[in-house]
């Protein structure tokens, strides 16, 4: 279904406003160095900080540019369950998109039985394929594998992936032994994404692809074609830039990476996210060069 090095797309902003050129032309980069797949409106793409306008005018915009050359996986979670529906609605209206990411829902922090009602109300209500998302590193609230288990039972043709950002890659086994290799795992993580394929991921929803989208295809091609020799080549190159992406605030770092790789793509980021500290961008810069990316 999806596989491979997938960006989890960062929304470029130029003076305060989404900066529609440049997102078309990050699109197109992305997909001509190898991406299998585009993320807009997750959580790298700053969803939090856009308007409902602007969330979908994103979504829309990669569709459009995509053209169906890879599959667009919308991020379009909330802690709101309505607001997580009309974002499925508006997917399932534009059409031309292979699934909806959705997160567990954050703040509220509903128990086992609150996301079992949460995703199934979503899947009974919209036609979108659903790709679940667990990070309680972020949303506190931890989806067990006995949930997506039973998510993915109950609603077979709705519920058919995840991206899974727990850091347990004991998880991916579990999920196999109930669900069986059909069910799409993706990790969450970078720099778990090298033993998530021994465990049975196919992929990576990712940061640093943004930044270095050929030499995480080619990583993850590695790892596909089960030359792990030449993945953990690659992945040695990467693992610094996958640190130093997270040494400030989230996308701060990876949209400084960006603006030294393109003069066309600016390191603004919105409140209260801000400029990463000089530290920051000296690690990135030292990653940046290990990767081959200077």
């Amino acid at each position: 279904m999806f596989s491979g090095s997938i960006p989890a797309l960062v929304t470029p902003f130029r003076d305060g406003a989404l900066d529609e050129a440049a997102f078309r032309r990050f699109v197109d980069w992305q997909i001509d160095n190898g991406s299998s797949a585009l993320v807009p409106c997750g959580t790298t793409g700053e969803s939090a900080t856009l308007d409902r306008n602007e969330h979908h005018r994103v979504i829309e915009i990669c569709v459009e540019q995509a053209a169906g050359r890879v599959p667009v996986i919308a991020g379009c979670g909330s802690n709101d369950t309505q607001v997580a529906l009309d974002h499925l609605r508006f997917c399932e209206q534009l059409g031309g998109i292979a699934a909806g990411l959705c997160v567990a829902p954050y703040y509220n922090r509903p128990g086992q039985e609150g996301l079992i009602a949460h995703f199934s109300y979503l899947a009974e209500h919209s036609s979108v394929p659903i790709m679940l998302y667990n990070v309680p590193g972020r949303t506190v609230t931890d989806m067990q594998p006995s949930t997506v288990i039973e998510l993915a039972k109950r609603h077979p043709d709705r519920i058919v992936s995840i991206k899974d950002a727990s850091g347990d890659l004991q998880r991916v086994v579990q999920h196999r032994r109930a669900l069986g290799p059909s069910f799409n795992q993706l990790s969450g993580d970078d720099p778990l994404a090298l033993a998530g394929y021994a465990f049975g991921q196919v992929g990576c929803i990712s940061v640093t692809a943004n930044v270095a989208p050929k030499q995480c295809a080619e990583f993850h091609a590695a790892c596909l074609a089960g030359d792990f020799a030449k993945a953990r080549e690659l992945n040695e190159k990467l693992f610094p830039l996958h640190k130093a992406l997270f040494a400030d605030a989230s996308p701060s770092p990876t949209k400084y990476a960006l603006s030294r790789v393109h003069s066309w793509l600016t390191a603004e980021t919105r409140l209260p996210i801000v400029a990463c500290s000089e530290e920051a961008k000296r690690k990135v810069d030292e990653a940046m060069e290990i990767a081959g990316l200077d």
